[in-house]
């Protein structure tokens, strides 16, 4: 969230935005593409077993964002929820408590197929009784932290260049083989749409009714828990009657357009073929992909 003032007013925002609008090959691939890449990107990033394997998937994932010219700051700043988890996976890796029994287990049943690069054969350094720095685990644990930065990143990419409707038309296409068992596809994808949409009207919404509130006295950080809790009702609930009453003329709106008719096949306005350059892609991102897990 941003906050700048200006002279006697207050201007909040709040970012909920992923896509950022562009005119890059890796915006105008269809949406389905991107999604069975991402798939295939994921599969191989776990099938991944040296640090060259990495190193290769990184210099992928790093070309795929060059591509589609993304702020690589923009990107570090989604990652740093990401950043607390990869600290965590090092740690809990690379120090053990008994770093003699963490030797041993390692030497009988390996890093799990994870390569230890150099560090293979560091010895174990103990710092306090039993208690050390074990080389190898802590080079597992960089392994694995690197391949989650590289998978939630590969995720991004694909949030940053995809709009929320044409992920909705990906997710209805892909669901389309069950319409024949009788599942409710279209109104799945419409539920999945909506979600989308009323996230950053939820958003808008629990900002305008808190700065309302601030400009009444409202305080939110001052007194003790229960004092803070009656505060942020007077923002809580009138965000859900807001809801609710957006919801009811969003239902309205429906019915009054006749949508959910029974017997009535729903049309789409796009063409949803896939051009023949982009199933090109496809193929070559898969044979990438597929190179990637079979020889590291």
């Amino acid at each position: 969230m941003t906050v700048q003032r200006r002279t006697g007013e207050v201007v909040m925002g709040l970012s909920v935005q992923t896509y950022i609008p562009g005119s890059t090959p890796m915006h105008a691939l269809d949406a389905r593409v991107k999604l069975v890449l991402l798939a295939a990107y994921s599969v191989a990033l776990f099938l991944i077993q040296t640090w060259l394997g990495l190193l290769c998937a990184f210099f992928l994932l790093a070309g795929a964002i060059a591509l589609a010219k993304l702020p690589v700051s923009r990107i570090a700043g989604m990652l740093v929820p990401v950043y607390v988890i990869v600290l965590f996976t090092v740690l809990f890796n690379g120090f053990a408590l008994d770093v003699s029994a963490a030797t041993d287990r390692v030497v009988a049943s390996g890093l799990a197929g994870v390569s230890a690069g150099v560090l293979a054969d560091w010895q174990p350094v103990v710092l306090v009784g039993n208690f050390g720095w074990y080389p190898a685990g802590f080079a597992r644990g960089c392994f694995y932290a690197v391949r989650i930065v590289l998978l939630v990143a590969a995720s991004l990419v694909l949030c940053f260049t995809t709009t929320s409707t044409k992920l909705t038309d990906a997710l209805n296409s892909f669901l389309k083989p069950l319409r024949s068992f009788g599942v409710p596809i279209d109104d799945a994808a419409m539920i999945f749409s909506l979600a989308l949409r009323f996230i950053p009207v939820t958003a808008e919404e629990f900002e305008r009714v808190r700065v309302a509130q601030l400009s009444r006295g409202a305080k939110f950080d001052v007194g003790a828990l229960q004092e803070k809790l009656r505060a942020w009702q007077t923002v809580l609930i009138p965000l859900f009657v807001g809801m609710f009453r957006r919801a009811d003329s969003l239902a309205h709106a429906m019915e009054a357009r006749c949508y959910g008719m029974p017997g009535v096949a729903r049309t789409s306005l796009h063409d949803s073929s896939i051009p023949l350059a982009h199933v090109a892609a496809l193929i070559a991102g898969l044979l990438t992909c597929i190179v990637l897990a079979l020889v590291f």
